[in-house]
C-alpha cells in the first residue's frame, strides 16, 4: 500500500519530515516558484486559484498522480493528527485505511445551519446556484444536500485521504458541478477573500458526498502547527488597544476585520480562542463602563492577563452549567469573585455564551449563591 498526502501551500514552511507528506504549491501559475512541485504543471487549473483556493491542488492530484494507491490532502500548517496532537505517520494512515473508506476532518458542530452561516458571511446566491446545479446533474445527491444544508454540521479544509480510485470519483463529481456553476456565478467583483467561492462551498460538498455515498469515514482530529498570520496580527493590534484602555478602538478594529475576514473566528483559525475572548473583553467592558463608570479593562490591560481572566471565568460558568460543582470549592469561587472583582455583568455575559438566556440567569445566580452559602 502506497500513501501520498499532498501538503497544499502558498509559502515556504517547515515540512513534517515524514516522506508520506509531499509539498504542493497551489496557485503557482500566478505566483513565484517556491521550489516545490507546482499545480501549474501537467493538466492544471492553477490560474483559477483566486476562486478555487487549494482546490487547484486537489484538481492537479486528480489529473496528474497515477502511481499512489492512496492519496490525500492536508495543509502546510494543518495536519491530521492523533488525539494527543501528534501528526499522523505513513504507517498510521495505512492502518486506518484498512478499516475505513476515507479519512476526513472531524465534523464541525455549528451554532446555526450551514445555510444560515453561509448567508451571514458570503453571497448566498452562490450556494443556491450550486444547489440548483447539483439538483439538475445529481438529483440523488441533492436530497442529501438539501437536508444537510439546513443542519448544523460540515467538514472543513478540504482535507481527506482515500484510495486514488475513490478520490478520482469525488473529483469527477465535484469539478463537474463547479464547471457548470461557473457559467452562472460571477465572483470577479468580490474581494480577495470572498472570491474563493468554490473553495468554501467544496468543504460542505465533501460532507454531502461522504454522507450520500454512505462511506465509512474516520473523522480525524486536525492539528495546527502555526497560527494564521492574520490572526496573529489581529491579536497584536488588539493587545495595543487594550494596553491603552481603548475599548472603542478595539471594537471598531475587530468589526472592520470581520467584514473582510469572517473566517478568523472559526475554530480552525482562532486556534487559541483568543479572538473570541477579546470580543468578550470588549462587550463586557462596554457594559460595565455604562453601568458602573469603570470596567475590567481599567483593572487589567495586559493581553495575556485578560485572556487568563476570562478563560477562568468561562471555566467557572461551564462547570456550573454542567453542575460539576466539585470542580471548584466554595472558598475558591468566593475568592475568585471577590479578588478578580467579577461583576454581575461579567458573570451573566459569560453565561450567555454557553447557555440559553433563561439558563444564563440561573447559572450566573448559582455561581453567586455557591460562594455566599458555603459552609
Amino acid at each position: 500500500m502506497s500513501v501520498t498526502v499532498f501538503t497544499m501551500t502558498h509559502k515556504k514552511f517547515p515540512t513534517p519530515g515524514d516522506p508520506v507528506y509531499v509539498p504542493l504549491q497551489v496557485g503557482r501559475a500566478r505566483a513565484g516558484n517556491l521550489g516545490y512541485i507546482g499545480d501549474d504543471t501537467g493538466v492544471s487549473i492553477s490560474e483559477k486559484n483566486c476562486y478555487y483556493g487549494e482546490l487547484t491542488g486537489v484538481y492537479w492530484v486528480w489529473k496528474n498522480i497515477k502511481t499512489s494507491d492512496y492519496v490525500g490532502i492536508c495543509h502546510y500548517r494543518r495536519y491530521f493528527c492523533t488525539e494527543e496532537g501528534r501528526i499522523l505517520t505513513g504507517p498510521e494512515y495505512e492502518e486506518i485505511l484498512t478499516k475505513y473508506d476515507i479519512i476526513t476532518s472531524k465534523k464541525l458542530k455549528l451554532n446555526h445551519s450551514y445555510y444560515e452561516g453561509y448567508a451571514s458571511n458570503y453571497n448566498i446566491r452562490d450556494l443556491d446556484v450550486v444547489g440548483a446545479v447539483l439538483q439538475e446533474m445529481y438529483p440523488a445527491y441533492y436530497e442529501v444536500f438539501d437536508r444537510l444544508v439546513h443542519d448544523k454540521g460540515t467538514y472543513f479544509g478540504n482535507m481527506m485521504v482515500c484510495t486514488k480510485a475513490l478520490y478520482d470519483e469525488y473529483c469527477q463529481w465535484l469539478f463537474s458541478i463547479f464547471e457548470k456553476a461557473e457559467e452562472k456565478i460571477d465572483a470577479s467583483g468580490y474581494d480577495d477573500y470572498h472570491k474563493r467561492v468554490y473553495g468554501f462551498i467544496s468543504e460542505f460538498l465533501l460532507y454531502v458526498w461522504v454522507q450520500a455515498r454512505g462511506l465509512k469515514a474516520y473523522e480525524c482530529k486536525v492539528g495546527m502547527t502555526d497560527e494564521k498570520r492574520e490572526t496573529a496580527e489581529m491579536k497584536e493590534r488588539l493587545a495595543a488597544f487594550f494596553a491603552k484602555k481603548d475599548i472603542a478602538g478595539a471594537k471598531d478594529y475587530i468589526l472592520e476585520c470581520l467584514k473582510k475576514r469572517p473566517d478568523v473566528l472559526m475554530e480552525a483559525s482562532d486556534i487559541t480562542g483568543e479572538l473570541k475572548l477579546s470580543m468578550q473583553v470588549i462587550a463586557v467592558s462596554e457594559l460595565e463602563k455604562e453601568a458602573y463608570g469603570n470596567s475590567t479593562i481599567d483593572r487589567i490591560q495586559d493581553f495575556g492577563a485578560l485572556m487568563e481572566h476570562f478563560r477562568k471565568l468561562n471555566d467557572l460558568i461551564i462547570a456550573f452549567q454542567n453542575e460539576a460543582y466539585d470542580t471548584f470549592s466554595p472558598k475558591e469561587v468566593e475568592f475568585y469573585l471577590q479578588n478578580a472583582e467579577i461583576t454581575d455583568i461579567a458573570l451573566e455575559a459569560s453565561a450567555r455564551l454557553y447557555c440559553t438566556p433563561k439558563e444564563a440567569c440561573r447559572v450566573a445566580q448559582a455561581v453567586r449563591n455557591f460562594a455566599v452559602d458555603r459552609h
